[in-house]
């Protein structure tokens, strides 16, 4: 299983915008979340297995905080023709089969991958209030071969912090999965 670290996106700043579309055709738009003290935009897809590992554990971690005002997004940038398990179907299937109570959405051009510097799945971003970036990196320490149990641990803190008004940490380590996997001649100059 090939590893890829996240880029480590520069803290500050501003959130990217995005319209992009969910299985069912429904788009979404960063100014969908404004009301959202806190969002997440986090990078996945369904094969990967780092992203299996954790999908219970973004999941609840979704339940956790959607009622505590955070807004949570995930994005699909895969190349849905060489891997048909990361296609709009599939994904439909993925929220039913996880329970995914946030929009998840497709990214087949991979712009929004880029724009964000996304490299990997999973890979996380949260925003603050006036969508800057606060936090980038791992959910948490746990891998799909290390023991280490899914608690979220990372990302709840700096949400916690988010939430409270308060500084998120400035430790952070960068998420490690799969990369994401570029159309040919799409990847950008910080793949490689």
């Amino acid at each position: 299983m090939a590893r890829t670290l996240s880029t480590m996106f520069p803290i500050g700043t501003p959130a990217p915008d995005f319209s992009l579309l969910d299985p069912q055709g429904k788009p979404y738009a960063l100014g969908d979340f404004a009301d959202a003290q806190a969002l997440v935009v986090m990078f996945i897809c369904n094969h990967c297995p780092f992203v299996k590992h954790v999908a219970s554990g973004i999941a609840q971690l979704a339940q956790d905080y959607q009622p505590r005002g955070a807004a949570l997004v995930a994005i699909q940038s895969n190349d849905a023709e060489k891997y048909p398990d990361d296609a709009p179907a599939k994904m439909a299937e993925e929220i039913e089969r996880r329970g995914y109570t946030f929009p998840y959405l497709s990214d087949p051009t991979q712009e929004v991958a880029k724009a964000y510097r996304a490299a990997c799945t999973p890979d996380f971003f949260l925003f603050d209030g006036r969508r800057h970036l606060v936090y980038r990196g791992q959910l948490d320490a746990s891998r799909p071969d290390n023991g280490k149990p899914v608690t979220g641990a990372d990302l709840r803190a700096a949400l916690d912090a988010v939430l409270a008004g308060q500084k998120v940490p400035d430790e952070q380590l960068p998420s490690l999965g799969c990369n994401i996997k570029w159309r040919e001649g799409n990847a950008p100059d910080y793949f490689g």
